[in-house]
């Protein structure tokens, strides 16, 4: 490696893949050579098609028009994420995008709504959150101050068609240079390192490079299938190992969230799109049959089923490394949490940011590579935290559910809930994805009532408490309402785009 890194070779397409490929050309294209294999008679998974709000950076990163984006994707806008019969059955709430209120100084304002709570006033907390009554009374714009106040306004991230992202990150990448190779791997050769030399194609085609960069899916082609990497299982805290996916017709407008809803042995998406709806059910195997979980499925689609269910096994868990030797993995290749978050993508571009911003210049230092699976690992970690809380946090009578309810959860989650059940807080670690109001949201949303709040909100009379609290109320409610519905912004979306030639 002392001749520098200057060849990079993407293993795979899909999302992860041109992803990769368009964000590498994008920043390093005076310093490396970019390609990308991936063979025609592979197919991809393909089902992510919820997003979270850092998709913005990236897209704009990348030089992507929104229009054009949400127009050739079939893009829709999404504010948030609404969990159905998670802590009880007929139970609703939201991962709403976004604060929920004011923070006054240093106290959060939700430690101002206990305290009203406890005094028997301050009603709903999302009645302070603007992105929820939005998404509730389908309606969008970007906004972000609400005018004449200090309140932020909406922050959004995207529902779109997964395969067709991929497809225009694709045409971005080429025009930037990459390269792309179609073939199909059958052998990975390792020199004498222990490191990859090469990849083999049934053609007799051997494609070397400087750095690998594997995006083959739950394959795993090279991190795992060549450099035997290891896998650290967490099936234990999350046992749901199958998913059935199927698009339907929509049945009106496309909403501006994504529904979540629990069934017995796992849970449901709903993500609409401007042409479908993508649906899938998420379970556990051990619970209940592929049989019984499709029936569940196609029993609760809004609309008509488009297709056949399609089933997807897979394993929760992460690469004990995934930047090994020459080799970093993205996407599935690199682990798996479900989507229950719409944290997938998200994962794919960190892990691109991660890998520009510790790019070898001369060589693949260990420091590196080190830094790299430690910042990695935390990552995952701290998703994987959130998504078992949802689990963990449940009142659910049927045994799927009981075992979650019941199980031992991470010391590192443990303490978080422990933390908020005594004392209301919640702290947000440097660099962590999920802000303190997701935490707030989730575990009241799922009814743990923390005992006590932050002193500091005793600070104001009662009187200015319930003032401030009702103004924020009205100034959130009278902003909504002047809100354009979604639908027309997705209208003029599309218009403009045409516009502009981009569609």
């Amino acid at each position: 490696m002392n001749q520098g890194v200057r060849k990079v070779l993407i293993v795979g397409g899909g999302s992860a893949g041109w992803m990769a490929a368009a964000m590498l050309a994008r920043l390093l294209d005076k310093q490396v050579a970019i390609s990308l294999v991936e063979s025609d008679a592979i197919a991809t998974v393909g089902v992510g098609e919820a997003t979270i709000p850092p998709i913005q950076l990236f897209n704009k990163v990348l030089g992507l028009d929104e229009a054009e984006f949400l127009a050739k994707t079939q893009g829709t806008i999404k504010l948030g994420i609404e969990f159905e019969n998670w802590g009880k059955q007929g139970q609703r709430y939201m991962h709403a995008f976004g604060d929920l209120g004011r923070d006054l100084g240093l106290t959060p304002f939700v430690h101002l709504w206990l305290r009203a709570k406890a005094e028997g006033h301050g009603q709903g907390l999302w009645d302070y959150s603007l992105n929820y009554q939005a998404a509730k009374a389908g309606r969008f714009i970007p906004l972000e101050r609400i005018p004449g106040s200090p309140l932020k306004g909406l922050v959004h991230a995207y529902h779109f068609d997964a395969g067709l992202y991929a497809k225009l990150l694709r045409q971005h990448a080429e025009g930037a240079g990459v390269t792309r190779i179609e073939g199909e791997i059958t052998a990975v050769p390792l020199d004498d390192s222990g490191a990859i030399a090469a990849v083999q194609l049934a053609s007799g085609r051997r494609l070397e490079a400087d750095l690998y960069i594997d995006c083959s899916g739950f394959r795993a082609l090279l991190i795992e299938g060549a450099l035997k990497t290891g896998f650290e299982d967490w099936r234990h805290w999350l046992p749901c190992d199958r998913a059935l996916a199927v698009p339907s017709s929509n049945s009106g407008q496309p909403r501006p969230y994504t529904r979540a809803i629990a069934h017995e042995a796992g849970w449901q998406w709903q993500i609409p799109l401007r042409h479908r709806t993508g649906n899938g059910h998420v379970y556990a195997s051990e619970y209940l049959s592929d049989d019984e979980a499709a029936a569940k499925l196609l029993a609760n689609l809004e609309g008509e089923p488009l297709a056949e269910p399609r089933l997807i096994r897979f394993q929760t868990g992460r690469r004990k490394a995934q930047w090994r030797k020459n080799c970093v993995s993205l996407g599935l290749a690199s682990g798996f949490l479900e989507p229950l978050e719409s944290t997938s993508l998200h994962l794919v571009q960190s892990g691109i940011t991660r890998l520009i911003k510790l790019f070898p210049r001369l060589q693949i230092n260990p420091a590196l590579v080190d830094e790299y699976n430690r910042q990695s690992a935390q990552e995952f970690e701290a998703i994987r935290d959130f998504i078992i809380l949802h689990y963990h946090l449940n009142q659910r009578p049927e045994p799927f559910w009981q075992a979650r309810r019941q199980m031992p959860v991470p010391a590192s989650l443990a303490r978080r809930m422990a933390l908020f059940a005594a004392t209301g807080r919640v702290f947000w670690e440097q660099h962590e994805l999920f802000t303190e109001p997701a935490w707030y949201q989730v575990m009241l949303g799922q009814n743990l009532a923390p005992a006590d709040y932050g002193p500091m909100a005793d600070g104001l009379e009662q009187g200015q408490l319930q003032k401030l609290l009702a103004d924020t109320r009205t100034t959130i409610s009278q902003t909504c309402q002047k809100l354009p519905s979604h639908g027309d912004f997705l209208a003029r979306v599309q218009a403009l785009a045409k516009e502009r030639g981009l569609v």
